[in-house]
């Protein structure tokens, strides 16, 4: 099949450092190919892949100081993508709504992996504009927020297992990993680490929209903690490997409706438990009590940390080889493709 691969453009692909969508792109565009796809992948100019690449810029936006208004080379990629359309059967999009307004007035059809939240107004409005365009969700509790969408399925992303090795002996610490804002609740780690007594690893990326609470919120906590909670900044797959494996839990303490949460399956590949709370995809994601413990407090998490030795961290392991593997992601979205080519394109209003 000839696939459209259309990725952000924020990070390349893989990222460097920090970039779920992009990564998971990444998994997803190797396997098709290793499959026998004739995959097109339209990234960033240094991203790296055994596909046809199609550079939309020349390097990553958020590492190009000069580039200010990412959404004007999100929708010239779209345009170099619409542009080519009749050389692919589908287009599989990944930067969301801007898409879907080239996909209405196109033939070759498309579908839409919907990576970020979709319980806000003005996001459940623009979804509503364009009620014919396919949906694939990334957990099942995504899909509760637009519950009348045009939902095509349900595909879990994966992640590379050769990256992440499996370290059967628990480390002494916690972990804290991905990004620093007030949904991630960095705050609640800190307050966690403190409450134990555990020294608590916090390797995070600050985005200049969370500077300012990383700065007010976050950096004082951090400093009236020394000695027990350490900043170290983002970290690429070979120390995120390193730092996931030997800790001894993954402090996952969201209060936001979590499409996902990939650095969990990235915590359990190296057999390291999450301790998480009970939002979003987080039930889905993790196996309470067997690959870890999905809390519906504060307090719960506490308590969980004393609980983690009931966890086998093999069973960590191969629960995320059984459910979360690039296999089982390509799986998912072959099925998909197939059934969509076979449908052909449902152009919207005119």
């Amino acid at each position: 099949m000839r696939i459209a691969m259309v990725a952000p453009l924020i990070e390349s692909v893989p990222p460097a450092l920090y970039g779920g969508t992009e990564r998971v792109v990444s998994v997803l565009t190797e396997e098709l190919v290793r499959r026998g796809h004739d995959v097109t992948l339209f990234a960033s100019g240094e991203s790296r892949t055994s596909a046809r690449l199609f550079p939309c810029a020349e390097r990553a936006l958020r590492s190009d100081p000069d580039v200010h208004d990412t959404v004007a080379y999100t929708l010239i990629e779209m345009g170099e993508v619409y542009a080519r359309s009749q050389d692919f059967d589908i287009i599989h999009n990944h930067n969301d709504y801007l898409g879907f307004s080239f996909a209405r007035l196109s033939t070759t059809p498309t579908v839409t992996t919907t990576h970020g939240r979709l319980d806000l107004s003005e996001v459940q409005r623009i979804y509503g504009y364009y009620a014919e365009q396919r949906l694939v969700s990334i957990s099942h509790d995504q899909r509760s927020w637009l519950p009348k969408a045009n939902w095509v399925g349900t595909v879990h992303n994966a992640i590379d297992l050769d990256n992440y090795h499996l370290r059967e002996e628990p480390g002494d610490y916690l972990v804290f990993l991905g990004r620093i804002s007030p949904e991630k609740r960095p705050d609640r780690a800190i307050e966690i680490a403190r409450d134990v007594g555990m020294r608590l690893l916090i390797a995070a990326k600050v985005d200049a929209v969370d500077q300012a609470y990383f700065e007010h919120a976050i950096e004082p906590l951090i400093r009236r903690n020394r000695g027990l909670v350490e900043f170290i900044g983002e970290v690429d797959e070979r120390g995120k490997d390193e730092l996931l494996g030997n800790a001894y839990a993954y402090l996952f303490p969201v209060d936001w409706p979590e499409p996902f949460g990939l650095t969990m399956a990235e915590a359990m590949a190296t057999g390291t438990p999450v301790i998480a709370t009970r939002n979003g995809s987080v039930p889905e994601v993790v196996a309470d009590g067997r690959t870890g413990f999905v809390c519906d407090t504060l307090a719960g998490m506490i308590e969980a940390v004393q609980r983690v030795g009931e966890i086998d961290r093999r069973a960590c392991r191969e629960h995320v080889e059984r459910h979360f593997s690039p296999a089982a992601m390509a799986d998912g979205y072959e099925q998909i493709y197939e059934r969509v080519v076979a449908e052909g394109a449902r152009p919207g209003p005119a």
